[in-house]
């Protein structure tokens, strides 16, 4: 459970996030606040088996819209000297133009989901679209080798 806001990640999210980790069912996951009126469980949103990152992104960024999300993506990028790789990064994704309230509620439940996804190796904010794009995420990625 989150300690500033009383929301807490469901069952459901944890062994989606697993298959993803350790099976590869998953390319990316979605996490959102449950839609109820007291909005205390992070629930799944959407999980692709497939997927581009700029797929990922299109739906983060684009077809959210104003809508937070969380998010873990499996990230493939090629190391200079070592080839292909891969990390899971999570993306807190709390756009600019969400309303107050719910940008207030993401940011303090986060790691009410954050601490549960062991193996996640790299975290990324947005707020804006450049922040989540491949080439930040990608320089991020490699400066945490």
């Amino acid at each position: 459970m989150s300690s500033s806001s009383g929301v807490s990640a469901s069952d459901e999210c944890m062994e989606v996030f697993q298959d993803l980790k350790l099976k590869k069912k998953y390319k990316y996951i979605l996490y959102k606040i449950n839609d109820s009126k007291d909005r205390t469980e992070i629930v799944l949103d959407r999980a692709e088996e497939k997927a581009s990152y700029e797929e990922f992104k299109n739906v983060l960024v684009g077809e959210l819209n104003v809508d937070p999300r969380y998010a873990v993506f499996d990230f493939d990028y090629e190391k200079p000297g070592e080839g292909q790789r891969n990390k899971l990064v999570f993306f807190s994704w709390v756009p600019d133009n969400a309303r107050v309230h719910t940008k207030m509620l993401y940011a303090s439940s986060k790691d009410a989901i954050r601490k549960k996804l062991v193996g996640v190796g790299i975290e990324v904010q947005g707020t804006d679209p450049e922040e989540v794009d491949y080439s930040a995420v990608l320089e991020k990625v490699l400066r945490s080798n």
